[in-house]
């Protein structure tokens, strides 16, 4: 009998998100906006020690509209990480402006503090500095804020955080998204709490949130009809959605703290295997271990990265490689980019395993036992 699939983060839902989905049906708030965008805008606000929350329909959204905050706009350049997913690099083009990366270092797998300093010197040198700054969380863990903030600070350029992966990590006791004048989070359907999709922007300032509301909302003048003297978008957040989230945000802990059991216990079946290591957790932070994710030297385990996820594959689990660098994306080959060899090295021989909080243990350990059989070492996992 064939083994029924294993995915890398499918969503989790209980009980309480039908309750309160249920409750916004019958409301007859079904478009976007409602109490339940309120409420949840609240919640989410408190629950990660923000002023302001808006909830929008995607992390893509919330990074979007925060770039236009800024100010930022044709000619200018944004300095962020090269080693994430598209949204970030493409919501710098979606307002005209060009993206630069930034190699990651080795602690964290995020932006690399050393190289943005002397990014940001050399812009000004030239003549041009950086518009902003948009850090990214990757894979569940904060970037180190602490010197990237007095970068920011010295070169006086907005920071912006894209925290679309990382919503319930820290860094030094202060929640992921909280560190820059904007803080962007993502609910698609793959992360850790879920609204199918959708997103939030955060900010301590209300002049930001209030302007950020009215983009969203098609930027409508307030008068009886329908009118607008700028650019909006349709960027809110459902009624519907919005009670999934607060929802999904009441057993937040509980899911990050099943990502780091999960977490662990790879580690223990896999860490011993000669040529595995697992992405590194500095001690100023704490990561959600989102996706568990491992380097295979190839040399030492006897199987490259690529080789493992087939052998995945074969037994229908899913897994995938970490995030191919943006500077190698050939959509933005033409793009500057400071370092490389990090990200290129962390891509060629990164895997991402199956890690969702409803992972069964016989589940996990089917994972375990495929990936410890690629190896030259097979016999080495521990039960």
């Amino acid at each position: 009998m064939h083994n029924r699939r294993i995915h890398l983060s499918p969503p989790h839902m209980s009980p309480l998100e039908r309750q309160l989905l249920l409750e916004a049906f019958d409301s007859n708030w079904i478009a976007p906006l409602g109490p339940q965008v309120d409420a949840f805008e609240r919640e989410f606000a408190a629950k990660i020690g923000a002023e302001h929350a808006v909830a929008l329909a995607s992390g893509t959204a919330a990074l979007h509209l925060s770039l236009l905050l800024l100010g930022v706009g044709p000619g200018d350049e944004v300095v962020t990480s090269t080693f994430t997913f598209a949204a970030s690099a493409n919501a710098i083009r979606y307002v005209g402006a060009t993206p630069v990366f930034i190699d990651s270092e080795p602690r964290s797998w995020n932006l690399d503090p050393g190289l943005l300093d002397d990014e940001l010197s050399d812009a000004r040198r030239r003549g041009k500095p950086i518009k902003a700054v948009l850090a990214v969380d990757v894979l569940g863990q904060c970037a180190d804020y602490e010197p990237i903030l007095e970068i920011c600070r010295r070169h006086e350029v907005p920071l912006v955080e894209d925290a679309a992966e990382a919503l319930g990590a820290t860094y030094q006791e202060k929640a992921a998204g909280t560190f820059g004048l904007l803080g962007c989070f993502s609910f698609n359907g793959n992360k850790i709490i879920t609204t199918s999709g959708g997103g939030m922007l955060i900010t301590p300032r209300e002049d930001f949130a209030r302007r950020a509301r009215f983009l969203a909302t098609q930027a409508r003048d307030p008068a009886p009809h329908y009118e607008h003297s700028e650019i909006g978008y349709n960027y809110r957040m459902s009624n519907l959605l919005a009670a999934v989230g607060r929802g999904q945000l009441q057993v937040l802990d509980q899911r990050v703290t099943r990502r780091r059991e999960i977490y662990e216990s790879y580690r223990l079946a896999l860490g011993d295997l000669p040529g595995v290591a697992f992405m590194p957790e500095p001690a100023k932070g704490r990561s959600t271990r989102w996706l568990t994710c491992i380097t295979v030297d190839p040399q030492r385990f006897g199987a490259g990265r690529e080789e493992i996820r087939l052998a995945l594959e074969r037994d229908n689990i899913e897994s995938r490689p970490v995030w191919k660098p943006m500077h190698l994306q050939p959509v933005y080959r033409s793009c500057r980019a400071r370092g490389g060899a990090m990200a290129e090295a962390i891509f060629q021989q990164g895997l991402c395993l199956p890690s969702g909080s409803s992972l069964a243990p016989e589940d996990q350990a089917r994972v375990a036992e495929i990936v410890c059989r690629a190896s030259s070492h097979h016999g080495q996992v521990r039960a």
